[in-house]
């Protein structure tokens, strides 16, 4: 393809990105690193054959090491074919039909998440729904799990994403079926703001059983993908976007997967990026919570009961904590070594002699008649004639 070839305006920053959202499969590291090295226009005119033979891009790249240029030239040969019918101003005009824009990274709406990713960044995100991005992901957590979810886990992901919605923070997921579909749909049962990343275009709903719940995550949130209109969803699609899952948000829970779920591999990336991640725990019988349990057990991530702890993975420092579980105390919690010694001692039915007792507690009879006195102002001695019993509220409880 020759610049007299070009079917649009390469230097056009938002043309570019979107074409090198078609031209480079999503992750593909030397795309990025070009890209990132030259800006997307000057990247794509050296791609395209746009540049003088003597341009900065040709001499930096004729400058690099040979393993630098043999990688490069591998790339180039996989991209070429799809340089033939590259046209973005096309499925620019299809995602214009369907009321989307274009965010680029320069975009103030730009999620800054995704910026940690470096040469793996997606060139540009395809949306639908509300594109400021930065402002709908500055408080949110990511929910994952496996399709074939029981129901525990789709009733856990459903009140977990509803608790974390009333919170103010956006639940973001896949879109798929089992936990992914339970977390969007938790998340719009309490009015909250969801997105849905997609490994193909974003003008198909896939899977299609979801496509309901995908159009409603676009009117209370958005959907988005890396890739442009008419784009497959593949398997190697699907590993990669879950990197913008885990980048894009502040934190990741995994809430039911098994040892091969897919989505453990979303948990690798929160891991490799440095974003809290959490689990919920299930049964230790259930097979579906075995991934969950083994990143538990490895100290990956942090045990997630429910939306509070959520939040405190996710939120901010002090003041997103969870509430301390609240435990009622009953009588004796508080007693010194002697007084609980003391308080052991004491029968429950028949009253014991001084001496008896002092036996049994091992103290002193001075220092346990000082010691059943408190126990008895607290309500928990009681003294029948010079013989003591555990009173009665004590004796009720053991009872």
């Amino acid at each position: 393809m020759t610049a007299r070839s070009t079917v649009f305006d390469v230097d056009d920053p938002r043309l570019a990105a979107a074409a090198w959202s078609r031209i480079a499969e999503p992750g593909d590291e030397v795309a990025g690193a070009l890209v990132l090295a030259w800006g997307t226009s000057v990247a794509l005119r050296w791609l395209v054959g746009a540049t003088e033979r003597d341009s900065a891009a040709e001499r930096e790249y004729a400058n690099l090491a040979a393993a630098d240029r043999t990688r490069i030239d591998a790339a180039r040969s996989r991209w070429q074919p799809r340089l033939a019918t590259l046209d973005p101003r096309r499925e620019l005009r299809v995602l214009a039909t369907l009321g989307g824009e274009l965010l680029i990274p320069d975009d103030p709406r730009w999620p800054p998440g995704l910026d940690v990713l470096g040469a793996q960044r997606p060139s540009c995100l395809w949306v639908r729904g509300s594109a400021d991005l930065a402002r709908l992901l500055r408080r949110s957590v990511a929910l994952v799990g496996s399709r074939a979810a029981s129901g525990y886990g789709e009733h856990v992901a459903s009140e977990m994403a509803g608790g974390l919605a009333d919170r103010g923070f956006t639940v973001l997921s896949g879109g798929a079926y089992g936990i992914d579909a339970a977390a969007h749909r938790g998340a719009l049962a309490a009015d909250g703001a969801t997105v849905v990343v997609l490994a193909g275009g974003v003008d198909r709903a896939y899977p299609a059983g979801n496509a309901t719940l995908i159009e409603r995550a676009i009117e209370a949130g958005a959907v988005i993908s890396e890739v442009p209109p008419g784009s497959v969803p593949s398997r190697t699609r699907f590993l990669t976007r879950n990197r913008l899952i885990a980048a894009a948000t502040r934190a990741t829970v995994v809430v039911e997967a098994a040892h091969r779920s897919g989505a453990l591999n979303t948990a690798n990336h929160a891991s490799r990026l440095l974003r809290p991640l959490g689990a919920v725990p299930g049964p230790v019988t259930s097979v579906c919570s075995a991934g969950c349990h083994r990143l538990i057990r490895d100290g990956a991530a942090v045990c997630v009961t429910n939306a509070a702890e959520a939040a405190e993975l996710a939120g901010e420092l002090g003041d997103d904590l969870a509430p301390e579980p609240s435990i009622p105390n009953r009588p004796g919690d508080d007693l010194s070594a002697a007084e609980r010694r003391a308080l052991d001692a004491l029968p429950l039915r028949r009253p014991a002699s001084l001496e008896s007792l002092a036996r049994s507690a091992g103290l002193s009879e001075t220092e346990l008649l000082s010691t059943l006195g408190t126990l008895e102002m607290r309500e928990l001695a009681q003294n029948r004639s010079g013989r003591w019993v555990k009173a009665s509220k004590i004796s009720g409880q053991n009872g």
